[in-house]
């Protein structure tokens, strides 16, 4: 634990059990912790570990990180930029960096003229609206909403629209990572 956190524990302590009006020796005997570990751990002359902040937090039925003044956890949503390129609109919707990466693009009705390309990664498409045309090595498909592709991106591919704009999900691993996808099993019989 960092010094920030655990600069203010001893103080949180002193009032948790004030508050919940308890005795030094009362908190002793439901944690099993010694009187005079209590009051160093209280006057900040004995450094808080996870050993004797586990019982304390289930004593006072608190969490660990009220109980340490853990910053609170920041907002989850994911707020980036979306880029405009010369082919597509794309949101990243991913924010560390390496491993998989998720977007979701948007692709213009004039992106639809296949010019297939190559590079290492590994591709997946899950198309939201709209149609979608994927040109993969020899084979030429067309997607519709609620479709997915999956593909090694060192096979020759494009992908574009075939009659209007199309919205899809992209997850893409640059050094081949696979998707996997969980699928229902099949009926019996």
């Amino acid at each position: 634990m960092s010094e920030d956190v655990l600069a203010g524990v001893g103080d949180r302590l002193r009032a948790l059990r004030r508050e919940r009006d308890l005795t030094l020796a009362a908190l002793a005997e439901a944690t099993g912790i010694s009187v005079s570990t209590l009051s160093r751990l209280e006057s900040g002359k004995r450094r808080p570990t996870l050993e004797l902040l586990l019982p304390l937090a289930r004593a006072h039925r608190v969490p660990l990180d009220e109980l340490v003044g853990a910053p609170p956890t920041g907002d989850p949503r994911v707020r980036l930029e979306p880029r405009v390129t010369e082919w597509a609109t794309v949101l990243p919707l991913t924010r560390r960096p390496g491993g998989v990466q998720a977007y979701k693009m948007i692709l213009p009705a004039e992106r639809n003229r296949p010019e297939q390309r190559t590079h290492e990664g590994y591709e997946w498409l899950y198309v939201l609206s709209g149609r979608l045309r994927l040109v993969l090595a020899e084979h030429d498909l067309t997607m519709g909403p609620g479709e997915a592709a999956e593909f090694d991106t060192r096979l020759p591919h494009w992908f574009g629209a075939v009659d209007g704009p199309v919205e899809l999900l992209s997850l893409f691993g640059p050094q081949g990572e696979r998707v996997h996808l969980r699928a229902r099993p099949t009926a019996p019989g």
